[in-house]
């Protein structure tokens, strides 16, 4: 059975409860404008070449400046990166939001608030990432804290798109990106209320390009981190991308509306969530390496499956499975890889996390464009989900060595007690990747 105390357990710690009731608010209007800002370029243009322009604009960023963002955030104070990213990101979604509720909203205004969004996200989303162990006191709830941040992600990408789907139908897009600027003010405040101590030690400040080739090496030197950045880098190339096609899907496939696209989008969001909260359950991240191949496998299967429904209940169940391996596929994966990063080289690797996650989609989202213009939309999302099994099998044949890999890693950082207590009377540690 599962306890509450034991899902909820990080929010005893004050500046990860703060962090989480702010942005649990902010996410919901964070997902209300990611639905509405395709629909838009769909309702505008009709093309789903330029719903792939868009969704690479808002992600090149990452591609581009991962690495030298990376840097940055393990020189600065993460907290104050955090806070100044969420209030430019309140002022892109204002401008936004104003051009579009005074009738003056054209696509390429979308493309250049999408890429300054990237640019924001590219400073965010590693900062964010590494200062969950700040604000949960150090890596014993680590875990439980990235799985709690993937809940309340989920949960709002579960109310943000039911919401959307009424409210583009009823009011239009200008006013779901009305709401995401003013949904920021909760977790800037949240932020302003923390007491902050960023503790790091001194060293020689060295040239940022050798910092940027340390982390490189340190990434791609280090097999688990390695093959883990990877997966996740072709999930988001081939996988992720069916979301860009979700306003065509809903339309000229299962011959719906707006609703039909937000309520396939909350399906997804209801699976995540699901996936979140079994991994919140979680106390320990012993085998949790072997739930990366099994979720990104869950994701591919859903998506094989999609591409052959033309029923809008089929696509809403099997989507439901498709939100929960990339969820648990992602969230699994953040969490090995700040368990196991050093301290000084977190933000790097958590860059390389973000250029994983959102610095391929836009070549996928560029690619999903052109092969659903050539070949249609079904074919599109069969080819990626075939491409992430193929990386699930490859991926899970390497998993033993990964695990022998890992597991003195785990033992001398102290963070699975159970396993150094087992080396300390017997030869032989347990497993643990």
């Amino acid at each position: 059975m599962i306890k509450a105390n034991v899902i909820f357990r990080s929010l005893r710690h004050p500046n990860y409860r703060l962090f989480f009731s702010g942005q649990s608010i902010s996410l919901i209007g964070t997902w209300m404008q990611r639905i509405a800002l395709p629909w838009a370029v769909y309702s505008m243009t009709g093309s789903e070449v330029l719903l792939g322009v868009v969704g690479f604009a808002s992600s090149i960023p990452s591609f581009l400046l991962a690495p030298f963002a990376g840097v940055l955030i393990d020189r600065w104070s993460r907290y104050r990166v955090m806070l100044v990213t969420q209030i430019i990101s309140m002022i892109q979604a204002g401008i936004l939001a104003w051009l579009s509720l005074t009738g003056n909203l054209e696509i390429w205004h979308i493309i250049v608030l999408s890429v300054a969004l990237g640019i924001i996200n590219t400073f965010d989303m590693p900062a964010r990432h590494s200062f969950v162990i700040n604000m949960v006191n150090g890596k014993e709830d680590i875990g439980n804290a990235i799985a709690l941040n993937s809940m309340m992600f989920n949960g709002a990408r579960l109310i943000g798109p039911s919401v959307a789907g009424i409210l583009l139908a009823a009011a239009g897009e200008g006013v779901c990106f009305l709401i995401n600027a003013v949904s920021y003010i909760f977790v800037i405040a949240s932020l302003l209320m923390m007491n902050v101590t960023e503790t790091r030690d001194k060293k020689e400040r060295v040239p940022m390009f050798r910092e940027m080739r340390e982390g490189l090496d340190y990434v791609f030197g280090f097999a688990p981190i390695k093959h883990i950045i990877l997966l996740l880098g072709l999930v988001s190339f081939m996988g992720a991308s069916y979301q860009v096609l979700m306003p065509v899907y809903a339309t000229e496939v299962l011959q719906g509306d707006s609703h039909t696209y937000g309520f396939l989008m909350g399906g997804a969001g209801a699976g995540a969530l699901l996936g979140a909260i079994y991994l919140a359950s979680r106390d320990t991240v012993l085998r949790l390496g072997r739930l990366i191949p099994a979720a990104t496998a869950l994701l591919s299967a859903g998506l094989i499956a999609i591409s052959l429904s033309s029923s809008f209940f089929v696509s809403m169940f099997l989507i439901f499975f498709t939100g929960i391996g990339m969820m648990t596929q992602t969230a699994a994966s953040n969490t090995i890889l700040q368990t196991i990063a050093d301290e000084d080289k977190r933000g790097r690797v958590m860059s390389f996390y973000t250029m994983a996650l959102m610095g391929t989609a836009p070549f996928g989202s560029l690619l999903a464009g052109w092969m659903a213009k050539w070949l249609g939309t079904p074919w599109t999302i069969f080819i990626g989900g075939a491409a992430c099994l193929i990386g699930a099998l490859v991926f899970y044949r390497r998993l033993p060595e990964l695990k022998k890999l890992a597991r003195p890693v785990y033992v001398r950082m102290g963070i699975l007690h159970e396993v150094a207590e087992g080396l300390r009377n017997a030869s032989e540690p347990g497993s643990g990747a």
